[in-house]
């Protein structure tokens, strides 16, 4: 055995070891380091703000901790706001279900000839296994709820932590990242930063201006319809569909639709078609103008970057794709050579029209050889 085959060994065991320890140790992270990317484009979201009060003469602290205060209380406000509407419009929504369910009973009985009672119905529900499994699964799952709700007020926290340790100290953290680095790799990651802050508020801005525009076109259709409370359910449904992806049009049409079905159960399928409709404009008309404009990329690498960032991380990807996409766009084309391009009338989708004679001409010669070759083979 050669002498240096067991130190081989040892050493692609070890090197094995450590990549085994590394992997686990990624996989038991990842969630913090989730919460890491996230806070760091919190943070990135607020520093224009920080930056214009500490430019007055204020605290970076203390401007961080304003800044995160006034978030704080708007959210606070319309959490409470939207709770109280929503428990009022549960209770009485409870308190006509009877009536709601005497219509369905009646009209079922006058349309397909059925006897059809409330009593009877009622009476069946109440003794039906499914309800008894149900309850006793939602008397099991109170705890698994519990966990869940803790888990999530911890990871608010978390994210909010570090954002604010983030956003207070970001030019210590910027001293502290290029003392490490050359001076000419310096100016590259201060320029970075600078970029990822312009566009994460190109993106937020973008964001924002599509939730006024969707909050004023709800407002106006639930104005027309009589439903109470239309001012909250208008904003609800701009923040809401705006700044939860994927799921967050579902969740913001529900509530409107709630509503509505308290007034009319038919003002419920009113508000469900205009939900369906305005989300289409949006996604195809909308939605990538405003992000082209305000993030500067074109709509399909916009579309195509969220679809990717949900893929690998989820909503937080495809809530952070869009800014991340446009700063690596931004960063990266300082670097790429651009040349004046020539004034061929082919660059705009035009071709002369001699050339496409001469094109249909060298076409008809090309195809009379190709006829006329294999007659002289058969000669």
């Amino acid at each position: 055995m050669p002498r240096w085959l067991p130190r081989a060994m040892v050493l692609a065991l070890a090197l094995y070891a450590c990549f085994q320890l590394g992997s686990w140790a990624f996989h038991q992270l990842v969630g913090l380091l989730i919460n890491l990317l996230i806070a760091f484009f919190l943070a990135l979201a607020i520093e224009p703000a920080v930056g214009r009060m500490a430019a007055r003469g204020m605290r970076r602290g203390l401007a961080t901790f304003l800044v995160f205060f006034g978030v704080l209380i708007v959210g606070a406000g319309f959490v409470v706001l939207l709770g109280s509407m929503l428990a009022g419009q549960i209770v009485e929504m409870v308190e006509d279900f009877p009536k709601y369910l005497d219509q369905v009973i009646n009209w079922s009985n006058e349309t397909f000839h059925t006897e059809l009672s409330r009593v009877a119905i009622q009476d069946s529900l109440l003794r039906s296994d499914w309800l008894k499994k149900y309850v006793q699964n939602s008397a099991t799952g109170v705890l698994d709820v519990s966990a869940t709700v803790l888990g999530g007020l911890f990871k608010v926290l978390t994210i909010f932590l570090f954002s604010f340790y983030i956003a207070a100290d970001g030019p210590r953290l910027r001293r502290a990242l290029c003392s490490v680095l050359p001076p000419s790799k310096q100016t590259e990651v201060l320029r970075a930063w600078e970029i990822a802050v312009d566009k994460t508020g190109g993106y937020l801005y973008s964001r924002g201006l599509m939730a006024l525009i969707s909050g004023v076109a709800h407002y106006i259709l639930l104005a027309l319809l009589g439903v109470p409370y239309a001012p909250a359910l208008a904003v609800w449904v701009g923040l809401v569909s705006q700044f939860i992806p994927t799921i967050g049009t579902y969740l913001a049409g529900a509530l409107p639709m709630l509503i509505a079905f308290t007034v009319n159960p038919w003002y419920a399928v009113w508000v469900l078609g205009f939900v369906l409709i305005y989300q289409q404009f949006e996604n195809y008309v909308l939605q990538p103008k405003l992000t082209a404009k305000t993030v500067d990329i074109h709509p399909a690498v916009a579309f195509g970057s969220v679809i990717a960032g949900t893929a690998l991380l989820g909503a937080v990807g495809a809530l952070i794709a869009i800014p991340a996409i446009a700063t690596l766009q931004a960063f990266l084309g300082a670097y790429v050579k651009r040349y004046d391009v020539t004034d061929d009338p082919r660059v705009h989708g035009h071709r002369h029209h001699g050339e496409a004679v001469v094109a249909r001409l060298q076409r008809a010669l090309s195809s009379k050889r190709e006829q006329a070759s294999p007659s002289e083979g058969d000669a």
